[in-house]
C-alpha cells in the first residue's frame, strides 16, 4: 500500500460539482493499493501518516507529525500510484489490487482514520475526482507500508 503525501495548508475534493472532502492545514494523502495489501499494510499505512514528522517545529524543523500539528487528514484513492512505469511508455496496472478488494481496503483504512482522528475527509472512490489543493513547502513524500 503506498501514500503519496503533501503538506498542505488547503486541500479539496470535488466530484460533479459537488465538494465532498476538504481540510485545512494538514495532509492529503493518495492511496495507493496494490495486490498483496491487506488490512495490516492498512494499519501499518495509517500509522505512518499519523506520526510521519513533516511539519515544522518552532525552529522550522520537521519534527512534528499530523497530530501535533492538529491538522487534517484528506484520504483519496488513487489507483495510478499501483502503476508499473519501468518499462515503456505506457504504465502497467498489473500490480494494481483488484477493484473490489481496492475499496474494501481504502474503506477499511478511511474507517480506521476516522476513529483514530477528528478532522479526517475523503474523496469517492473510484469516481472522477478533481483535487485541489496549496502545497506548503512544497512537501511530498512517498509513504509504503
Amino acid at each position: 500500500m503506498k501514500a503519496l503525501i503533501q503538506r498542505v495548508t488547503r486541500a479539496s475534493v470535488t466530484v460533479d460539482d459537488r465538494q465532498v472532502g476538504t481540510i485545512g492545514t494538514g495532509l492529503l494523502a493518495l492511496i495507493g493499493i496494490e495486490r498483496d495489501d491487506d488490512e495490516a499494510a492498512a494499519d501499518r499505512l495509517l500509522h505512518k501518516l499519523l506520526h510521519y514528522r513533516v511539519f515544522p517545529d518552532a525552529a522550522g524543523k520537521m519534527n512534528r507529525n499530523l497530530q501535533q500539528a492538529e491538522g487534517g487528514l484528506l484520504l483519496v484513492s488513487q489507483f495510478t500510484l499501483a502503476a508499473d512505469t519501468r518499462k515503456g511508455l505506457r504504465p502497467s496496472f498489473s500490480c494494481a489490487a483488484p477493484p473490489a478488494e481496492s475499496d474494501h481496503l481504502f474503506h477499511y483504512l478511511l474507517r480506521r482514520a476516522e476513529a483514530a482522528w477528528p478532522e479526517v475527509a475523503s474523496g469517492e472512490f473510484a469516481a472522477d475526482m478533481q483535487v485541489s489543493l496549496t502545497n506548503d513547502g512544497p512537501v511530498t513524500f512517498l509513504l509504503e507500508s
